[in-house]
């Protein structure tokens, strides 16, 4: 070693100080990969994809050679540093150049080349694959040694080392990655996914028109009321029934009805032809079930019925439809945005609707209208005017109808 020339001794310095850094900065890029862009890529062809793919495939040989690289680089940059400071300075000089050294691997083979991998991974990742990958077969019987024995201690530890390259998002992870997705997915494309996977916690009963606000055609009514609510209804299909929405006959289609209207004399008993089987759902189905079902009958309406078979209300297609994509149609009326910032709120809405469009966290748990929310809480029925504070909104009650709340100024808490 004396005869080697310091200028080749220091070269040799540096090229182990930049090995580390390759090595350091290789494992960390390798392993900050989105593992879900990566699959795309490589599904792609792209050949760093694919090489960076493999290489994570079993992460365990692959930090093995990559510590085992980083290891003797750094052992070697250490001697010849020793043999450096005794050649030029004596041993005296032994602990300074080792602190020297030290400080030099720390931010230059370590800090720096770690925090460019972190911040820009697959620049570094997949031209770092081009060299890891025969460098990784042709040390592979060593690797293989060294992994072997520290899998075997993991397995005594009861881990498996080969199970780690899969891995995979929950449903709230999911939820996650959509929502903090930002300008990658425009936000009425957020709000579909989110609605998407919201399908399997809401049931029937979250979307369902209330029993109360059913509209259909009672055949015990006379003929002119009949044909004036089929030319003037806004809705393609109405439940028919006798008496009460619990005596209901079948569904029409109001296409149908015009077409014999405009045809011939139109009368109950040709009215009753026409009616097509109505279908039932539990109030609890799970959304997601419920849009099998509808497509696997053909169905778009259903009556919505609770343990005892009687009817709680009424869903549709567009009802199902509207989950998810938002609403087609909402009143300007049943939420009004108030110039102070509060919102003055028709309180049949929806708890599940108030929190889509005025951005509140409002349980949905429990009832499912504002007005059944103010009713539970308060465990009686209201008067005018009565104010509260019902999970951090302060709730005035502006307008009653009867036993219901018809109208409240909801305002959100005042920001710090």
């Amino acid at each position: 070693m004396n005869e080697v020339p310091s200028s080749i001794l220091l070269a040799a310095i540096i090229l182990m100080l930049l090995t580390s850094a390759f090595f350091s900065g290789a494992e960390t890029a390798l392993m900050t990969l989105n593992r879900y862009r990566l699959q795309h890529l490589a599904k792609e062809n792209h050949a760093g994809a694919i090489r960076a793919h493999k290489l994570l495939q079993r992460p365990d040989r692959l930090i093995g050679f990559i510590l085992m690289g980083n290891t003797l680089a750094n052992i070697m940059a250490s001697s010849l540093t020793t043999v450096a400071a005794l050649r030029w300075f004596g041993e005296s000089s032994i602990a300074l150049a080792a602190g020297v050294l030290t400080l030099l691997v720390l931010i230059f083979s370590e800090v720096a080349p770690k925090t460019l991998a972190a911040l820009h991974p697959e620049k570094l990742a997949f031209p770092a694959s081009c060299l890891i990958l025969p460098l990784l077969k042709l040390f592979y019987p060593l690797v293989w040694v060294v992994n072997a024995i520290a899998n075997l201690l993991l397995r005594m530890l009861g881990y498996r080392p080969e199970m780690g390259g899969i891995t995979t998002l929950s449903k709230e992870e999911l939820r996650t990655v959509v929502a903090e997705a930002g300008a990658l997915i425009p936000e009425r494309y957020q709000n579909m996914l989110l609605g998407i996977l919201d399908l399997e916690t809401a049931t029937v009963e979250d979307i369902m028109v209330p029993r109360n606000e059913i509209v259909g055609i009672d055949l015990d009514d006379p003929l002119e009321t009949i044909l004036a609510a089929i030319t003037g209804s806004r809705h393609t299909r109405l439940p028919v029934y006798q008496k009460h929405i619990d005596k209901v006959i079948g569904v029409l289609h109001l296409r149908k009805a015009l077409i014999n209207m405009s045809a011939a004399e139109m009368d109950k008993a040709q009215l009753k032809k026409l009616v097509e089987p109505m279908a039932f759902v539990p109030e609890n189905t799970p959304l997601h079930r419920l849009l099998i079902n509808f497509r696997r009958d053909q169905r778009r309406i259903g009556l919505v019925v609770d343990e005892y078979g009687d009817v709680r209300g009424l869903v549709t297609l567009e009802d199902l439809l509207e989950e998810i994509i938002g609403e087609f149609t909402v009143d300007p009326l049943d939420i009004q945005k108030q110039p102070d910032g509060s919102y003055l709120v028709d309180a049949g809405v929806t708890v599940r609707e108030l929190n889509r469009i005025a951005g509140f966290s409002l349980p949905t748990e429990g009832p499912k209208t504002l007005n059944g929310l103010i009713i539970e809480y308060l465990e009686t029925i209201p008067a005018q005017g009565v104010s509260l504070k019902l999970f951090g909104l302060r709730i005035e009650i502006t307008l009653m109808e009867g036993n219901a709340v018809k109208q409240v100024r909801l305002s959100p808490p005042p920001l710090d």
